[in-house]
């Protein structure tokens, strides 16, 4: 059963609903097809495909705000479809390009602890996986998808591109174990640590009102 956060209440929206967890579910249906490709050597193919599925991230993100449809089936199926396509990316990575990745090991490792912890403290509190899609992480994934797709066209990967894009998923992966911790309840599509902040700010206001005497 779908939980609307926004009604569906026209046959448009309703086009637009399907059209959007369409194009979600194409990035996770696609991924062993790309394993495929890249197993089998077949890596212009891999690159091109990973490239439309990074694209089709911006589509349907695009398309949720244009026609303000969102659900929490929705949000939850793009955070996998994420997950996926950035694992199935960063695997060709490896594969292409084990040197880059064997420099970058340390990094690489602290990034994986970092998603590890995120992850599993949210299924210790919520029993399942947070999906917050704050502003901070929208912007590392798209700096992750610049880097991995120039690295597979260019042929060579970016070392200052790298550095950025896994500073600021860093980051972001720091804010959403913070936000973990403040937010005693599942939510989707929360901002920031900073909005939290100051929900909580707005929430404590009334009771530290001191009486008049």
């Amino acid at each position: 059963m779908l939980l609307y956060i926004i009604p569906l209440t026209s046959i448009h929206h309703t086009r637009a609903y399907y059209v959007i967890n369409g194009i979600t579910l194409y990035r996770i249906v696609i991924v062993p097809l790309l394993l495929w490709l890249l197993f089998t050597g077949r890596h212009v193919l891999f690159s091109w495909g990973i490239a439309l599925s990074f694209f089709t991230d911006l589509v349907d993100g695009f398309l949720a705000r244009k026609f303000r449809v969102t659900s929490i089936a929705g949000t939850k199926l793009d955070s996998i479809g994420d997950d996926l396509t950035v694992a199935v990316a960063v695997t060709g990575l490896v594969k292409i390009h084990p040197v880059f990745v064997k420099e970058q090991l340390w990094i690489l490792i602290l990034l994986a602890v970092l998603f590890v912890l995120q992850v599993g403290y949210a299924l210790i509190r919520y029993r399942k996986m947070s999906n917050f899609h704050t502003w901070l992480a929208k912007t590392a994934a798209l700096l992750q998808g610049i880097f991995l797709i120039l690295t597979f066209f260019a042929g060579e990967p970016l070392p200052v591109l790298f550095y950025i894009a896994a500073g600021i998923t860093m980051l972001e992966l720091t804010e959403e174990i913070i936000m973990v911790h403040l937010l005693p309840r599942w939510r989707a599509n929360v901002h920031g640590l900073f909005q939290v902040w100051q929900e909580q700010k707005q929430k404590r206001a009334p009771g530290d009102a001191r009486p008049a005497e």
